[in-house]
């Protein structure tokens, strides 16, 4: 952990008039600013890619407009890759902003212990939204991402620790996107109180060989609302490159929560519905051949979710799981449906096995899932309208 700087601090300003402020870029700002110093970045559209990097710019704030985040936009030009790009500067707040068509993340944080990611919105980048890789601690908080061709946020390949520092996700929305919360490795990190939906998938920790410390262990998703996860990006024109191949393409469309590779997380208290293939499902992963150890469900507890919107939105299934693993527990409702009830083994040991419903699962990956969808209209919901097919 990089120490707290000391001050004085200073504060910059910076706006499109020339002469109105002390910059007319925000990279500029960034450039001047030394750790703890504070960026105050008014009204506009900003043509830049902005970089935070080191621990000489540690602490920095950099603040837009919180209450309205897209009046203080970063639109891409050319070949730009990120809106914000923080890296191996340890916390870092990103505050009031939208970026909008950078080919790679709207914002990106690497190699940090804490950042905070703030009332941004993240519209049409070419993989992530909101992106935190490779970092201990952090807080994403009251943000929007959608029309991601990959996913709309997403934590990475956290690294294992002795005394873990949590993270923090809060009312976050991301939608319009093949996943609305992906996590590769992801550890000890908290969704609560967030929205999924209308993507191909709302939330998948998965454990993958491509980043280091598989697998995803440790986390909690708890109270949050994961609906109409029926977006088919493989048809129609949708505002982003399909991706053609990783975990984006193979996600089983119309599905709320994937476990896909997933050791000690808890999914509880959440309110699933409108789901057409599953509201929850779990699998091994097959993702992951050179650690098979890594690949094994083992210790995940789902319990206390509703599914089915009190029976006016059903899932396809509420519960889509093969037995895989060990020791993972389930409680549902007596009136939930499951691919295969007699293997939601309570928390007693080894799971009960079903090789044909493992079978099944696997023959549903990407679009091919929508053979098993059981399609029906949704109850309107006010300013969301369902996604199926973009343009339809």
């Amino acid at each position: 952990m990089q120490p707290k700087p000391k001050g004085p601090h200073h504060t910059f300003t910076v706006c499109k008039k020339k002469g109105k402020c002390d910059f007319r870029t925000i990279q500029k700002a960034v450039n001047k600013a030394k750790a703890g110093d504070t960026i105050r970045v008014r009204n506009g559209v900003y043509r830049e890619a902005v970089s935070i990097s080191g621990k000489k710019k540690r602490y920095l704030k950099v603040v837009g407009n919180p209450k309205k985040p897209r009046k203080v936009l970063l639109r891409a030009r050319g070949n730009m890759q990120n809106g914000f790009f923080v890296s191996g500067a340890d916390e870092v707040s990103i505050n009031g902003f939208m970026t909008r068509g950078y080919k790679a993340n709207g914002f990106f944080v690497v190699n940090v212990n804490g950042y905070t990611l703030n009332h941004l919105v993240a519209r049409q980048t070419g993989v992530y939204g909101l992106y935190a890789f490779n970092t201990i601690g952090g807080r994403m908080l009251n943000s929007e991402a959608f029309y991601v061709n990959d996913g709309a946020f997403y934590i990475g390949q956290t690294p294992p620790q002795d005394k873990p520092i949590q993270t923090l996700v809060r009312n976050v929305d991301g939608w319009g996107s093949p996943i609305g919360f992906s996590a590769t490795n992801m550890r000890y990190v908290t969704i609560t109180k967030s929205r999924f939906y209308n993507n191909g998938t709302g939330i998948v920790p998965n454990a993958l060989d491509s980043e280091k410390f598989p697998p995803p262990e440790h986390n909690v998703i708890t109270n949050n609302e994961i609906f109409w996860n029926n977006f088919n990006f493989h048809q129609g024109k949708p505002p982003f490159a399909v991706r053609e191949e990783g975990t984006a393409a193979l996600v089983p469309i119309g599905t709320g929560i994937l476990l896909l590779g997933s050791r000690d997380t808890r999914v509880e208290n959440n309110r699933i519905y409108g789901n057409f293939l599953g509201g929850f499902a779990a699998l091994d992963s097959f993702l992951v051949p050179k650690n098979p150890l890594a690949a094994e469900l083992r210790g995940n507890i789902v319990r206390n979710n509703a599914f089915g919107l009190n029976d006016t939105d059903e899932n396809g299934y509420d519960v889509v799981y093969s037995g895989n693993g060990t020791d993972n527990c389930f409680e549902i409702g007596a009136n939930d449906t499951a691919l295969d009830k007699s293997t939601l083994s309570p928390c007693t040991g080894k799971n009960t096995f079903n090789q044909a419903a493992q079978d099944q699962m696997l023959a549903w990956a990407g679009e091919n899932a929508t053979k098993g969808w059981k399609m029906h209209d949704h109850p309107p919901k006010k300013g969301i309208k369902p996604l199926v097919v973009f343009g339809e």
